[in-house]
């Protein structure tokens, strides 16, 4: 009797799948059992050629030889993980293999992933689908117990086949003509610039702010306070110092006359599940965590550790399925904190309305929740306990009782002006109990509510004082990861047309929640952006950048449709081979705009320091992590670190210090002047604290130093 091959995604999985398989037996590279044999990928095991591949007029970068338009996209193995293609590949051609179960991350992704390497191996026999949403034992015999036909996946594969080869074909193309035409290193793709566009359009928009004087006027009564309305438009604000000086004079020392007074019964919802944007969001707001870095810590909970379920998700609903493993999940998180939450919806009997069990608001996976596995706090490290307590206590919120209170309004007239006071009553704390009382995010009110005392219609209100309050008009704030990823989900608040504002909104927006946190990453390691504090600000190189590409490469409008139409080609109602004669066609249009145009790019960050292995003069940047110099000659290549920012913090102002200099001569610098050398750093560290918090500041520095020749490997490919 013949064998079941299972073929994950990372061999943590594939570790995790053969233990509920009963397969003991260590390979190299696989695990076999009686009935099963795991193998798995390491990511990506194959991917589409390079296009010296299609021809060596390619190995040199030249603008006669664009656009690049290969008539078939041909398949490569890629040379850092092709000893384990070679593994998978031998065992999907041994004889006693009758089937193959492609286990890799259920997403479109994951789908990729497998037929790649299916298609490369040239196997043939028959193909079914393991689709589970979290990694625990009894999720992974559920999901064994209910295989799919492979071919129900063929148009997801399709659709991200399509995805692939469109960002060949846009990306390596416009890539290739900004290098060539403006000799520097210059990128774009079909997400990353309108990504750009936006932020760099917001930079905009604040270096042409000019602020505007307003006055908003307050008068204050027996025990309370009431603010000044516009009785036709609403506004609170008098842009006319004139007018609220008219006013203030108007009112003072005169009597309010109470006449409206309302009271409203109301009740806010909970909020809905996470999805990984909403969580991304959160965990830029609440902690700093870049997008990158969730996504991180969720794949370690979800894979290691198993106590979430999968994390690329783009729903904040569960499907109906769901509901009865609800009490098995909160159970599984009455530990610590979380206990007293969670006995209190289990004692009120779970309430599930279609704000979170929703059928048809689920495609592939549902909303992050906790799994059944039962949850050992002391086993998470401070960033994993962190986004773990963000899912669990919004999974606990989404399943209680609205949030009720009454709000009362309070409306006068002070000789013909309208003035007015809010209120609100508490009844019932609900979901907001679970955030000890505070709000669940951090949306400000526009108005602060406050005690008001019994008042009737009719009542007088003798006027204590009055105050004219000035304030300037502010600019648009600049963007965090937090609103980046907002932007993105929803670049349809950009659009003018409604039309088109529709088509946005239906889909995915820019990028998908799976994509976007590379895509900020990109954005960064190409010195595009840089940080500031939580900011993002464009770099003259990015901003330069969106004035070189065509403008309709930039616009949300385009890939957002794109997107859409990877949406419909993946639920079959798309032709992938018009999707895929589109984007050639447009890619022609991209080299053609490029070469006729006349614009300019200027290094306005050029040292006079020279590069040891050419000569050229080097370029300042500002990285992620830190400050380097770089090659001005992008065929060079050389970069080298000037300083980082560390882990460490300052004794004397407790910020993060900056690491500079080479081996013994390394030390830490602050802002407010102090410096110390690493080496004596840690052995003062050593006297004060523990030596694993020593070991573990200067690792976690160790690693973000190692990004940097990552990334010129990765950028190695933009040479000639």
């Amino acid at each position: 009797m013949g064998k079941i091959l299972v073929l994950t995604e990372k061999p943590s999985v594939g570790r995790d799948i053969a233990k509920v398989l009963n397969c003991g037996q260590n390979a190299n590279g696989y695990i076999s059992g009686s009935k099963y044999i795991v193998t798995w990928a390491l990511g990506h095991l194959v991917t589409l050629a390079d296009p010296e591949v299609y021809s060596d007029k390619y190995k040199s970068w030249k603008l006669e030889d664009l656009p690049m338009l290969p008539k078939k996209m041909e398949l490569v193995v890629i040379k850092e993980t092709a000893k384990q293609f070679k593994t998978v590949r031998e065992l999907l051609k041994r004889d006693d293999i009758d089937e193959l179960v492609v286990a890799t991350d259920a997403g479109r992704e994951g789908e990729l992933v497998a037929r790649w390497i299916i298609l490369k191996s040239g196997f043939r026999k028959p193909i079914k689908r393991l689709w589970i949403s979290s990694q625990t034992d009894k999720s992974i015999r559920d999901g064994f117990s209910n295989l799919k036909p492979s071919r129900d996946y063929d148009n997801l594969f399709k659709s991200a086949e399509c995805r692939a080869e469109a960002d060949w074909l846009v990306g390596l193309n416009i890539t290739r003509a900004l290098t060539c035409k403006y000799n520097a290193q210059l990128s774009a793709g079909r997400v990353q610039t309108p990504t750009l566009a936006m932020i760099v359009e917001r930079d905009n928009e604040i270096r042409k702010f000019i602020p505007k004087d307003y006055w908003t006027i307050e008068v204050k009564v027996n025990g309370f306070y009431l603010k000044w309305q516009d009785k036709v438009s609403g506004q609170t604000s008098i842009f006319d110092k004139s007018k609220a000086d008219g006013i203030v004079a108007k009112v003072t020392g005169k009597t309010a006359v109470i006449n409206e007074v309302r009271k409203e019964a109301k009740k806010e919802p909970p909020p809905l599940a996470y999805d990984l944007t909403e969580l991304q969001r959160d965990a830029n707001k609440r902690f700093g965590y870049s997008a990158k870095q969730t996504l991180s810590i969720m794949q370690k909970l979800y894979e290691t550790h198993k106590i979430v379920t999968y994390p690329r998700t783009d729903s904040r609903y569960i499907t109906e399925d769901i509901v009865p493993t609800l009490p098995e999940r909160l159970k599984s998180v009455a530990v610590g904190p979380y206990a007293s939450l969670v006995q209190s919806v289990l004692r009120n009997k779970i309430q599930v309305t279609k704000r979170f069990a929703d059928n048809s608001k689920v495609s592939d996976h549902h909303a992050i929740i906790p799994t059944e596995q039962y949850v050992n706090l002391n086993s998470l490290n401070h960033e994993e306990r962190n986004i773990f307590d963000l899912i669990v206590k919004r999974f606990i919120a989404v399943l209680n009782p609205p949030f009720e209170y009454e709000q009362t309004t309070l409306k006068a007239d002070v000789q013909g002006e309208t003035f007015y006071a809010k209120g609100k009553i508490v009844k019932s704390k609900g979901w907001k109990a679970v955030y000890d009382g505070t709000m669940s995010d951090d949306d400000e009110e526009e108005d602060k509510d406050q005690s008001l005392p019994e008042v009737k219609k009719n009542d007088q209100l003798k006027i204590l004082s009055v105050k004219s309050v000035n304030g300037k008009t502010k600019p648009p704030a600049r963007y965090t990861e937090a609103t980046l990823l907002s932007a993105m989900e929803h670049p349809g608040k950009f659009i003018d047309n409604k039309a088109l504002r529709e088509v946005l909104e239906s889909s995915s927006g820019l990028g998908t929640p799976a994509t976007r946190a590379d895509i900020i990453e990109k954005l960064f390691s190409s010195f595009y952006v840089e940080r500031r504090g939580k900011e993002i600000f464009p770099t003259s190189k990015g901003i330069q950048l969106i004035g070189l590409v065509p403008q309709d490469l930039k616009s949300p409008e385009l890939t957002a449709k794109w997107e859409m139409q990877l949406s419909m080609i993946s639920k079959g109602k798309a032709n992938s081979e018009l999707f895929i004669n589109e984007m050639k066609n447009y890619a022609s249009k991209l080299v053609s705009n490029c070469i006729a145009s006349s614009a300019a790019y200027t290094h306005d960050n050029m040292t006079r320091e020279r590069c040891p292995e050419c000569g050229k003069y080097l370029l300042d940047v500002k990285g992620k992590k830190g400050k380097m110099l770089v090659c001005s000659d992008r065929e060079c290549g050389f970069r080298k670190s000037v300083s980082q920012i560390s882990n460490a913090r300052c004794p004397e102002c407790h910020k993060k210090m900056e690491i500079r200099g080479e081996d013994e001569k390394k030390s830490f610098y602050c802002a407010c002047g102090y410096r110390e050398r690493v080496s004596d750093f840690s052995k003062r560290k050593s006297q004060e604290v523990d030596k694993k918090e020593v070991s573990r500041i200067l690792s976690r520095q160790d690693k973000s130093e190692s990004i940097n020749s990552a990334l010129a490997d990765a950028l190695a490919k933009f040479k000639k």
